[in-house]
């Protein structure tokens, strides 16, 4: 059994930490944009004062109103629309993901004083945490973290190739 699970659980890990990584390397800096450059004081105090099962309802909207975009994406992919669907499946994931991330961060505290959402978090950070405990997640993390220091390595040569051609037509 053991044999058959660690393929399972590098596949797993792969998928969940690439799904994350893309998605969240961007949608966190686009939420930090927003919070930088948009004063949402009134909005967020409102967000803020909302009761616990309220919370829950207003962090489920953008979760129903944006999840019904996935089968319209798909739909686009498969009659050929390929560039439309990724497009649409990209911006409405990256939109739920900003916007949950918001609200989650805003009514936390709110949140866990419900015991399904507490539950609910609970078993999720547990899994997360075996997850990332797991062999498989360190070798893909290993990989992750070489890649962007590869990336990282090779925009610094490019950008001081850059700088030594500008000054030298000085």
């Amino acid at each position: 059994m053991k044999r058959i699970l660690k393929p399972v659980t590098y596949v797993l890990a792969a998928i969940y930490f690439l799904v994350d990584a893309v998605f969240m390397a961007v949608a966190r800096p686009i939420s930090r944009w927003l919070e930088r450059h948009f004063e949402f004081r009134r909005l967020r105090a409102w967000i803020k004062s909302r009761p616990p099962y309220q919370s829950l309802a207003l962090f489920s909207v953008p979760v129903i109103i944006l999840e019904p975009i996935k089968p319209l994406a798909a739909y686009l992919v498969a009659t050929g629309q390929f560039l439309s669907g990724a497009a649409a499946f990209v911006g409405c994931e990256l939109l739920k993901l900003v916007l949950v991330e918001r609200l989650f961060h805003l009514t936390r505290d709110k949140l866990m004083r419900i015991p399904a959402s507490a539950w609910a978090y609970g078993k999720f950070s547990a899994m997360k945490a075996w997850l990332e405990a797991t062999e498989a997640w360190r070798a893909i993390r290993a990989l992750s973290r070489a890649a962007k220091d590869y990336v990282m390595q090779a925009r610094a040569r490019l950008a001081g190739g850059f700088t030594r051609l500008v000054t030298s037509r000085d």
